[in-house]
């Protein structure tokens, strides 16, 4: 997501860094190459005019063209107003004080909003909560059925009345269940249409009419650039939204609408999607994405990945044999595993700063195949040869390899790859009183 826009303001702040002492020329020419980048990047134009004057405003100052480091003040005011520009805080959902919590998704058809609203029950159970699931589109075929096998594959609940039924029946149904049987949030799908059109603001009026939900979230796809800017005006005159989740964030490359939506409703981005699995949506906090664009990478967020997958306990016991050189290829599979859970590696990288433009990074590509290749390998040893690989003879090594489906050079180069691991982590000493941020972040090989 940004890649484009991130690339462009990177190479900016680049060249005002190289260039010491700044005038007020030298920012007004980087303030022009930033309003362009926004521009490509699908931002919104007056959204882009009054952040460009923003900037300026602080920038052109004694204050910051007389200090030792003027680039680097500007590249902060440019960070701050990015991220007041898109909310400041993060905005989480405002739970009912008597349950259940009513949500509302809308948006239109092709937006997203069915496999949005599994993800976000997904999301809700990891914090707690006891979600439900509505399915209230009785209009696209096989909408209730695709609900009901994402309902399944999360082993939670999805209300229907069928395909015949009044939505606003169907939300009433689902808040009366929910109470009930102790549901705390009730998720509701609506239909949407290919375009805005009369009769689907009337009918979504009329199911907020008779539920009264205590949040109206609208699902808007990223890629449809200044589009979403348009479909979020509009639904919030009509709904008064409460919030907005942008999909597909992880298939644009400009991603402007994020930097224009909130600007321009005064409604809060409260969920981003970045991927196709159902634990790939996150909420959206403006200043780590700030962060990301500008190439400063997101720790937070990779640590909050870590500690949802590593347990700590075991990750003490793993350190605790790097320090002590005790390190298995058991361990190594295992580490491997839990790092996959955390999402695509290319992405985790990116979010290491200093990471996000290396050409290493940009040149990297991560095969699945390459990883089950790997754990195919390993599980083809005896438990001997996992906690002592040096006694992996030739003979051993060909045993492993038709085990595992693999070759001889593919069992040498895990091992190579193994033994590099371990000198490195020997280097790096005892892992566990790193200081900072990254030390509560678990070994990954």
């Amino acid at each position: 997501m940004f890649e484009n826009l991130s690339a462009k303001l990177q190479d900016v702040f680049k060249n005002l860094r190289n260039r010491g002492r700044l005038t007020e020329k030298d920012v007004d020419l980087a303030l022009k190459e930033v309003r362009m980048a926004l521009l490509e990047a699908d931002v919104n134009f007056k959204v882009t005019k009054d952040f460009v004057a923003s900037v300026k405003a602080r920038a052109i100052g004694s204050a910051v063209l007389e200090s030792l480091t003027p680039a680097q003040q500007v590249i902060k005011i440019v960070f701050e107003e990015l991220t007041a520009l898109m909310g400041g805080q993060s905005a989480k959902i405002a739970f009912a004080n008597k349950p259940p919590t009513l949500v509302m998704l809308v948006g239109l058809q092709g937006s997203g909003k069915t496999t949005t609203c599994a993800k976000l029950a997904s999301l809700l159970r990891k914090q707690g909560k006891r979600p439900m699931m509505a399915a209230a589109d009785v209009y696209r075929p096989a909408a209730i059925k695709q609900l009901q096998v994402l309902g399944s594959q999360l082993n939670i609940e999805v209300f229907t009345l069928g395909d015949k039924a009044d939505p606003a029946d169907i939300a009433a149904g689902a808040v009366e269940r929910a109470r009930s049987f102790g549901y705390d949030t009730v998720l509701l799908d609506t239909a949407g249409r290919l375009h805005i059109d009369e009769e689907m603001m009337v009918e979504l009026e009329r199911i907020r009419a008779r539920v009264s939900p205590h949040e109206v979230l609208l699902v808007v796809d990223a890629m449809t650039g200044q589009d979403a800017v348009n479909v979020a005006t509009t639904f919030n005159e009509r709904m008064g939204i409460d919030g907005v989740v942008l999909t597909k964030l992880d298939g644009d490359a400009r991603g402007g609408a994020a930097l224009s939506v909130r600007a321009v409703t005064g409604k809060p981005i409260k969920f981003v999607a970045t991927g196709e699995k159902l634990d790939a949506l996150e909420p959206f906090h403006p200043d780590r994405m700030s962060s990301r664009i500008l190439g400063m990478g997101d720790v937070l967020t990779i640590i909050e990945r870590a500690q949802e997958v590593f347990d700590e306990e075991q990750a003490r016991q793993v350190q605790e044999k790097i320090r002590k050189q005790e390190l298995t290829l058991d361990d190594f599979l295992k580490q491997m595993q839990d790092v996959r859970k955390m999402g695509p590696l290319d992405q985790i990288l990116g979010m290491i700063p200093g990471l996000g433009r290396s050409k290493a990074l940009k040149d990297l590509k991560v095969d699945e195949k390459d990883i089950g290749k790997v754990e195919a390998i390993i599980r083809s040893m005896t438990p001997g040869e996992r906690r002592n690989p040096s006694i992996i003879d030739g003979s051993r090594k060909r045993r492993i390899a038709v085990g595992s489906g693999t070759k001889v050079q593919d069992v040498n180069a895990l091992l190579k790859q193994f033994e590099q691991t371990r000198k490195m982590l020997k280097q790096l000493g005892e892992v566990s009183k790193h200081k900072g941020p990254l030390g509560k972040m678990p070994f990954m090989p």
